[in-house]
């Protein structure tokens, strides 16, 4: 602030004098505030409707932001009661996501007769081995994947028409802004060699799990046609639909994160590849029964985007973890079958191309399998 030149103070004007026979005025005793005043003499009729509007205001807020959230919740609440319809069970469509150690040297065959014996009587087709992770320049290299030969050969003999996919994958920009720019055409030109070359290694197809993918990317797309005349199967991992209309722009703004695809967009993705796998956990729902009609939504919504020429499938949580995204006592396996039945069934309950995805392996449970079996496998 500029200083200003200083004046000199203005005598006090001195008051006129009394008549002598002018009583002398009494002094007014000191009191502080009244009842609901301040010391500043704003008294309560002056704060009080003020402090009425900030209440209201608050209240609005609240309900603004807490009634829409009441109301989506009931409904996935709604979503998962009723029964689903006889037959709709595996369509021996299924998939499993295997760990980095198939491929590095700390499996033998002693471990792929087990997951023979484990797999044996399931609808499991496809196998998502871990090939990866890509460079963030997206090239890749073979020395990521020693024993590839080995466990496809392995696999090809112990489980006739179980096909084995690379799973590749990186973390994304511009949310992740050190990791792979998918904008850049040499980053993805390299992708595309690296897809080239793990298909001459052996695998039967690609599997690429790209996050965080942003709605809309269409570089994303660029990629995906690229892709495609260079594996003879082309499946990815994707994020789940809105569960309400631009859902992912709103927690976008809110977070930075937008988690969700629209449904447009998904179907621009299942319209490009054979195979999509919806990664149906990390939901956020903290009970079995609103998880559950959450995965029914998440189902309904990829049937309607998803051409029939396309695998559809839906993830299952083989795994257990406690934090805001994920709640295990929620994100149960039955739940999700419970609610990819109920989903299949309101919508396209004949359809083929469909099937459950169990993530991962290595974190599987006897229960996560029993469940698998006993609900979806098991024909009525």
């Amino acid at each position: 602030m500029a200083h200003h030149a200083e004046k000199e103070p203005t005598p006090e004007p001195q008051p006129a004098p009394r008549p002598a026979s002018e009583p002398e005025p009494q002094p007014v005793p000191a009191s502080g505030p009244e009842p609901g005043g301040t010391a500043c003499g704003v008294g309560g009729s002056e704060r009080g409707p003020w402090g009425r509007r900030a209440r209201r205001a608050g209240l609005v807020v609240v309900l603004v932001l807490l009634v829409p959230l009441l109301i989506a919740e009931t409904a996935l609440r709604v979503n998962y009661t009723g029964d689903p319809q006889p037959g709709t069970r595996t369509r021996d469509r299924d998939a499993l996501w295997l760990g980095h150690a198939w491929v590095d040297g700390r499996k033998d065959d002693a471990d792929v007769t087990a997951l023979a014996a484990r797999l044996a009587g399931t609808g499991i087709r496809d196998l998502y081995v871990h090939a990866g992770p890509l460079e963030h320049n997206g090239t890749l290299p073979t020395s990521a994947y020693p024993e590839a030969r080995w466990l496809i050969t392995a696999v090809h003999r112990k489980l006739p028409g179980v096909r084995v996919q690379a799973w590749l994958g990186d973390e994304l920009a511009p949310e992740k802004p050190y990791a792979m720019h998918l904008e850049k055409k040499e980053t993805r030109a390299a992708v595309v060699a690296s897809a080239r070359d793990i298909v001459a290694a052996g695998f039967d197809g690609v599997h690429f799990d790209l996050e965080p993918l942003h709605s809309g990317d269409r570089n994303y797309l660029a990629l995906l046609d690229a892709l495609r005349p260079v594996t003879p199967l082309l499946s990815v991992a994707a994020h789940q639909i809105d569960p309400l209309p631009a859902f992912h722009s709103f927690w976008g703004t809110l977070t930075g994160h937008p988690k969700w695809w629209s449904q447009e967009y998904f179907g621009q993705v299942a319209r490009r590849v054979d195979q999509i796998a919806v990664m149906s956990y990390d939901t956020m729902q903290p009970l079995e029964s609103l998880y559950g009609g959450y995965v029914a939504q998440q189902t309904s919504l990829a049937l309607e985007a998803t051409p029939a020429g396309t695998d559809l499938l839906m993830g299952l949580p083989f795994y257990r973890e406690n934090r805001f995204g994920h709640w295990a006592g929620a994100e149960t396996v039955p739940a999700a079958v419970r609610g990819v039945r109920l989903g299949l069934s309101r919508t396209a309950p004949d359809r083929a191309n469909f099937g459950v995805a169990l993530y991962v392996d290595f974190a599987a449970t006897e229960d996560d399998w029993t469940s698998y079996r006993k609900d979806w496998v098991r024909t009525p």
